[in-house]
């Protein structure tokens, strides 16, 4: 594995046709804040998060996932990662330069194995944020997200080999085989999870909420704005955090999560977990039960963004 320049997870840009529905989606039922808006393009916050925005939102003819974002810790390591990722012949989208998006930095894009863009930057200024406070149900920061690939192994090896990710746990079935890896870029159990799927897509994006009580608080007033929930309330055994999944306008999954494990990275051995066993689904035993038909919500529609850099 090589040294590792990927310091977290920054944010996830999504296009979508129906702006104004999904928008209004993410600000008045999901908990974020706008912070800057140019032309259809929207960048939102969570209130205690200093990232300068966590979802950035674009008007598009068609259902995408734009880009996914991640921090370097200085401009060194921008160039570090960027020349070996040319040494390595990884498709560079954008040469290191200059971020034109708010808070600035530096940073470059290019496409992963599946041909998702991906974007890491330094030097981002960071947002005036505030303490969440107890009962207030607004995300916290971005968690995590999670990608489908259809050969996870060849993913999974790909952001170790390139990117410095280690593997924290895997989910496998006696019948379907391996299902899922957990992947770290820091002691957060994962900031990036690959799922096996027909096809690469947008698993869900993942919400730290600020507590249990803040948690079942968002949960249960997206059950009252009728939003569709996919799987939850519960707790998972890889990672131990909370999870309540919900379908976004558009089909995309979201959750709201809390509590995902911090591991010791120099005494931590990865775990493969049978997902057929309900205690590793969920620990509580409060979530549905996960089933064909919760699993194919979580397919989403085929990405049209694979191997098309998005034009902001």
């Amino acid at each position: 594995m090589p040294d590792r320049l990927i310091t977290h997870l920054r944010h996830v840009a999504l296009a979508v046709p129906d702006y104004d529905k999904q928008h209004t989606f993410f600000t008045d039922t999901w908990g974020l804040s706008e912070v800057a808006n140019d032309s259809g393009v929207s960048f939102l916050a969570a209130e205690g998060s200093p990232e300068q925005y966590i979802v950035r939102l674009r008007k598009a003819d068609e259902k995408r996932i734009d880009l996914v974002s991640f921090g370097a810790a200085t401009p060194e390591d921008v160039d570090a990662l960027a020349a070996r990722l040319v040494a390595d012949d990884v498709r560079i989208v954008s040469e290191p330069g200059p971020v034109d998006t708010p808070g600035g930095g530096y940073g470059f894009r290019f496409f992963d194995i599946d041909g998702r863009t991906v974007e890491v930057s330094s030097d981002v200024a960071t947002r005036q944020h505030r303490r969440v406070e107890e009962r207030e149900a607004v995300p916290v920061r971005l968690s995590h997200v999670v990608l489908n690939s259809t050969d996870i192994n060849r993913t999974r090896q790909w952001y170790e080999r390139h990117l410095g990710f280690a593997l924290s746990d895997s989910l496998s079935s006696p019948h379907m085989g391996e299902l899922m890896h957990f992947m770290r870029c820091n002691p957060q159990h994962h900031s990036l999870a690959i799922a096996k799927a027909p096809h690469p897509s947008l698993h869900h994006i993942s919400f730290e909420m600020r507590g249990i009580d803040e948690y079942m608080r968002g949960t249960g007033r997206l059950l009252r704005s009728g939003i569709r929930k996919i799987w939850g309330p519960g707790r998972h055994l890889a990672g131990d955090n909370t999870f309540s999944y919900f379908l976004d306008p558009h089909g995309n999954t979201l959750e709201y999560t809390t509590e995902l494990e911090l591991l010791d990275e120099d005494a931590w051995h990865p775990h493969v977990y049978d997902f057929t066993q309900p205690e590793v689904t969920d620990q509580w035993g409060t979530a549905n039960p996960m089933d064909e038909f919760v699993a194919k919500e979580s397919f989403n529609d085929p990405d049209r963004g694979v191997f098309v850099a998005p034009p902001v």
